[in-house]
């Protein structure tokens, strides 16, 4: 038997003309309003009509494939879901149970997302349950909470860091690191949620690794639901840090591996632009996408867990 290894990412419309039904996806089945369709339109126009994504979770998928063929061959074999387009989990679900029932004996959702939240992290193993018993699947179902704080992840976000910051002190303090996560409703710390706090260690993490001691992290990517959001949000940051006279940032969005509307559009338009307007020059760290050196580290996620140290 098999282990599946079931990446799984937001996912994101491959064309304009799925824009409306993926939004509505996002909304539960409710179709959004003709102003919050033309502004989603419109920054996905931004960024070329269609989202990388999917495209680059295939080749997360196929190059952890050949990975982790080389560390155990023949042992796991990758799929790929999506929460809200195609292939959605349970279409990665009908192809794991269509290779058999006595092919794959145990299903490990990795996620393609460091950190946990409930309304991240839950979501998607609560689909891959929900397909798992609709299906009538009897494979093992063993969920990656989260991989933030492995030495892997940390190392390899690290050398993004310092090769962000290039020749720019990170002492200097005119200069300073926004790591940077996609924020949610601030109910969820009501609710005991570890989101924040684990950012907020996975930034003092990898910011100790690259010899970064000027840091902050802020939240980004807010939707307008009527309740309160995580902040600060980081163009309001950005604004505090050239008011104190600052004139370098380094935007490291630790809360995405892959180029997506929220890394593309939000920092690389509207950080960009507001950075230009306060007088800031602006950097970014480089997205994982397929780096090998990423999926050596998503690689050494899996085989410690299906080995039960992780």
């Amino acid at each position: 038997m098999t282990t599946a290894v079931l990446c799984m990412a937001y996912g994101g419309p491959r064309a304009l003309d799925e824009v409306e039904d993926y939004y509505t996806d996002i909304r539960g089945g409710r179709r959004p309003s003709p102003e919050a369709l033309a502004d989603l339109l419109r920054r996905y126009e931004a960024i070329g009509g269609l989202s990388p994504l999917p495209e680059i979770t295939r080749r997360q998928a196929e190059a952890l494939q050949v990975a982790l063929d080389g560390a155990a061959p023949g042992r796991f074999r990758t799929y790929v879901g999506m929460k809200h387009w195609h292939p959605f989990v349970r279409e990665a679900v009908d192809g794991i149970v269509a290779e058999g029932p006595n092919e794959v004996g145990e299903v490990i959702g990795l996620v393609l997302a460091p950190h946990f939240s409930k309304m991240s992290i839950g979501g998607y193993e609560q689909r891959l349950l929900a397909a798992q018993a609709a299906t009538g699947a009897t494979f093992a179902v063993d969920m990656i909470p989260y991989w933030y704080d492995d030495p892997g992840f940390v190392t390899f976000a690290a050398e993004n860091l310092r090769a962000a910051l290039g020749d720019w002190d990170p002492a200097d303090p005119g200069t300073r690191v926004f790591f940077s996560a996609h924020s949610l409703p601030e109910r969820i710390l009501a609710e005991g949620d570890p989101y924040k706090k684990q950012l907020l260690e996975s930034s003092g993490l990898i910011a100790a690794a690259a010899g970064v001691p000027n840091w902050e992290f802020a939240f980004q990517s807010q939707s307008h639901t009527g309740e309160p959001w995580l902040g600060p949000d980081v163009l309001t940051s950005l604004e505090t840090f050239a008011a104190a006279g600052g004139t370098r940032a380094v935007v490291a969005p630790i809360g995405f591996v892959a180029d997506h509307l929220e890394v593309l559009f939000d920092i690389d338009v509207e950080c960009v632009d507001q950075a230009a307007e306060l007088g800031i020059e602006l950097r970014r760290t480089a997205s994982p996408n397929d780096d090998p050196r990423f999926i050596q580290v998503l690689a050494g996620v899996v085989l410690k867990r299906a080995a039960g140290t992780s």
